[in-house]
């Protein structure tokens, strides 16, 4: 499923709007990721499976760079990250 942008960006300031656009990168790269080894686990061909598996672990790298950015513009973002990591550690122990 593919992301549908979210704003004409009127209305809105810079800021974020640039999150917006970091998030619906971030949504892509998921998207692409999901096909692709969706892709190498339909194939039988090795050569074919490895080049979906190595594009899919592209795609992961390109999730980084945006979470990156996101996170660097987006402090309440980081926060409830770091949140959420603080909750499932203790829900699991």
């Amino acid at each position: 499923m593919l992301a549908k942008f979210p704003t004409d960006g009127k209305g809105i300031t810079k800021k974020v709007l640039d999150q917006q656009l970091l998030r619906l990168g971030i949504i892509a790269e998921l998207d692409a990721i999901d096909l692709y080894e969706q892709l190498a686990a339909a194939t039988s061909d090795k050569k074919i499976k490895a080049v979906f598996l190595d594009v899919a672990r592209e795609e992961k790298t390109h999730v980084g760079e945006f979470m990156a950015l996101l996170l660097d513009v987006d402090k309440e973002q980081l926060r409830e990250i770091e949140s959420g990591k603080k909750e499932i550690r203790k829900e699991l122990g």
